[in-house]
Formats: C-alpha cells, sequence, structure tokens
C-alpha cells in the first residue's frame, strides 16, 4: 500500500488522503463556496439559510439508499410539509427578483452537503479529527485557488471587517464546525446529525432580522411554519422526543 503522509505514530495511506479530499471538495468547495457564491449573486440570508436546513430531509433520503437508515411514514408527511414551505419561501422571492444563479448556488450548496454526509459516513475515516479537517481543507483551498485564477481578478481589501468575517470563517466555520460535524458522523446516524441543520432557519433569520434588517412577510411566514412542521415530523421519531 501507497502511504504519503506520516501523522503521530502511522503513515496517512493514499485512501485516507482521498476520501478525506472528496469530502473536503463537498463541505468545503461546493457547499460552503455555492452557499457564498449564492449571497454574492443577491440571495437573501434567509432563504439560503432555508434552501440550506432542506439538507437533512436529502440526507435522510439518501441516507435510506446508501446507508439503510430508513424513515417512516409519519416523517415522508413531514418531508412533504418541510418542501412545501421551502417552495412558497422560494417562489415569493422569486418574484420579488431573486436571480437563477443565485438559486442554483444554493441548490448546489445543498445537494453537496449531503452527499457529503453520506460520503463521511459511509467511509469512515482512520485518520485523527483534527488531520482529517486539515486535508479537507487544503483539498478546497486548491479547488477554490483554481477557481480564483480562472474567473476571479486577486485583489483583496485588508479592511477589518474582511479580516474579521474571514477569522470568522476560518476559525468559527471552517475549524470548529466542521471539527464538531466530523465528531458527530462519528458517532451518530447520518440523518441524526443532519438534523442539526434544522436549527439554521430560525438562528439566520434572527440574525438577518438584528443584523441586516430583512423582514419577513406573509408569505415567508407560512412557508416558515410549513417548514419547522415538516422537519418537526421528520425529527421526532429520530431523537425519540
Amino acid at each position: 500500500m501507497f502511504f504519503i503522509f506520516f501523522s503521530k505514530d502511522k503513515y496517512i495511506s493514499f485512501k485516507a488522503f482521498k476520501n478525506a479530499s472528496i469530502s473536503g471538495l463537498l463541505f468545503h468547495g461546493l457547499y460552503l463556496g455555492g452557499v457564498f457564491f449564492a449571497l454574492s449573486k443577491g440571495i437573501s440570508a434567509t432563504l439560503i439559510a432555508l434552501i440550506v436546513s432542506l439538507q437533512p430531509i436529502l440526507t435522510s433520503f439518501l441516507a435510506g439508499i446508501y446507508l439503510n437508515e430508513n424513515l417512516t411514514k409519519f416523517q415522508w408527511v413531514g418531508i412533504l410539509f418541510g418542501f412545501s414551505g421551502a417552495m412558497i419561501i422560494i417562489i415569493s422571492d422569486l418574484i420579488d427578483g431573486l436571480t437563477t444563479v443565485a438559486f442554483f448556488a444554493g441548490i448546489v450548496g445543498l445537494i453537496s452537503s449531503s452527499l457529503g454526509i453520506i460520503w463521511q459516513k459511509k467511509i469512515g475515516s482512520d485518520l485523527p479529527l483534527s488531520g482529517n479537517n486539515t486535508i479537507q481543507a487544503l483539498s478546497a483551498s486548491i479547488f477554490h485557488f483554481i477557481l480564483a485564477c480562472c474567473f476571479e481578478e486577486f485583489l483583496i481589501n485588508f479592511s477589518n471587517k474582511f479580516i474579521l468575517a474571514m477569522s470568522w470563517q476560518i476559525f468559527a466555520v471552517s475549524l470548529g464546525a466542521f471539527l464538531i460535524l466530523m465528531w458527530l458522523l462519528v458517532n451518530n446516524k447520518a440523518s441524526e446529525t443532519s438534523t442539526l441543520f434544522f436549527l439554521v432557519p430560525p438562528i439566520s433569520g434572527l440574525l438577518a432580522f438584528l443584523i441586516l434588517e430583512e423582514t419577513f412577510t406573509s408569505f415567508d411566514l407560512l412557508g416558515l411554519f410549513l417548514s419547522c412542521l415538516g422537519v418537526f415530523m421528520v425529527t421526532k421519531i429520530q431523537i425519540k422526543i
């Protein structure tokens, strides 16, 4: 077997490096990349949070196929409510001028996060959490560097806002949040772990209201209600409330 890195008392195999790199492309590259690209194209923080929050529903569906984690009929009814609420908000925002590019970038983020969880849970990992996360970040960095070379101008304004935002993304999101996510995947089912994403819409909506001064329309409220009802029905059996 071919080995490429040395970590503590053992080498890291090429297979482990490859698997962690694919996880990094899905999580850090396409998921986070899709979300932030969508934000740059004008999607609201509330809508992108709602789109990404559908991840547990998609993950539960894929987990049934690839990980033999099955849903009950009651939970499938919840999925219907969840998607109905999401579509109400999506249609409402499309009417208000949401670009197609931003919408599909959000969908790419949604699908990539679900595939990342399924992939990580299926392959497992012999790597320590810190090593696994480092390789993930490395693969995503190379991926985004190539995209930047092809489509971006290399101009960075090192303002206080930029430094604060990048520090948050590096330490709180890429390091802290993803280390926690990897730990949860090691110790829980994929469908159970993904249910934490259901907390994204209410928290993001609250922060958007407090910080970005975004408002909710009556359609948004209806959509959020149906989505919350749906995701509660999906998670009720899983977390044994």
